[in-house]
């Protein structure tokens, strides 16, 4: 049996919700994600069986006990507050650009398995279809590298090799894997074990 873990976003921004939710589905496609404003939808609806609730920090403040029993799968959508950090609970720093908000809810995903968290919470990319190739070893080194911020003239750099070379082999990556945003990429490297996430 698939399983297909169901995100909540609870948060009253419709943009912010938006926005988070498109960034979900590209990075978990098996998942069900649903959207509520209010702390009540969510209510109304069946509020347990998420894997994950994505909130706003008002909403957690709020409604936190409901929220605390449930720490280990809430993610507060906040700035970089401290006194959420104190209160053990994971924030997302909805501020950040597109890239570090994937690399962010990539090292929540990555701390939640360590803490011992069911692994089939957030399950893995699905596997690559066998008609794509699968990429080589120099390509890998050049997508590590630009999963960590690399533009193609460090690369070059790097690895020795002309700036020539990098821009063929990123075209092939990204013709390969049929990904064209860095963040795609990272999400592959992290999921695909090239990467750690608390490495990026």
């Amino acid at each position: 049996m698939n399983y297909q873990p169901e995100i909540a976003i609870i948060e009253a921004n419709t943009l912010t919700s938006l926005g988070l939710k498109g960034i979900l589905e590209e990075m978990i496609p098996m998942a069900t994600i649903r959207t509520f404003h209010h702390f009540s939808e969510l209510m109304d609806d069946t509020p347990d069986m998420y894997a994950h609730y994505f909130i706003s920090a008002q909403i957690y403040v709020e409604h936190n006990a409901f929220f605390l029993p449930r720490k280990r799968k809430t993610i507060v959508l906040a700035s970089d507050s401290p006194q959420f950090q104190l209160s053990g609970v994971p924030v997302l720093n909805i501020h950040e650009s597109e890239e570090e908000l994937v690399k962010n809810i990539l090292k929540l995903h990555q701390h939640a398995h360590h803490d011992g968290y069911p692994v089939k919470d957030m399950p893995p990319m699905p596997p690559m279809q066998p008609h794509q190739e699968i990429l080589s070893a120099r390509e890998i080194e050049v997508l590590v590298l630009i999963t960590k911020g690399l533009i193609n003239k460090e690369i070059a750099d790097k690895l020795n090799i002309s700036l020539t070379t990098v821009i063929t082999h990123r075209k092939n990556i990204t013709e390969k894997l049929g990904i064209k945003s860095v963040s795609g990429l990272t999400i592959y490297a992290v999921m695909n074990g090239y990467i750690e996430a608390d490495r990026i």
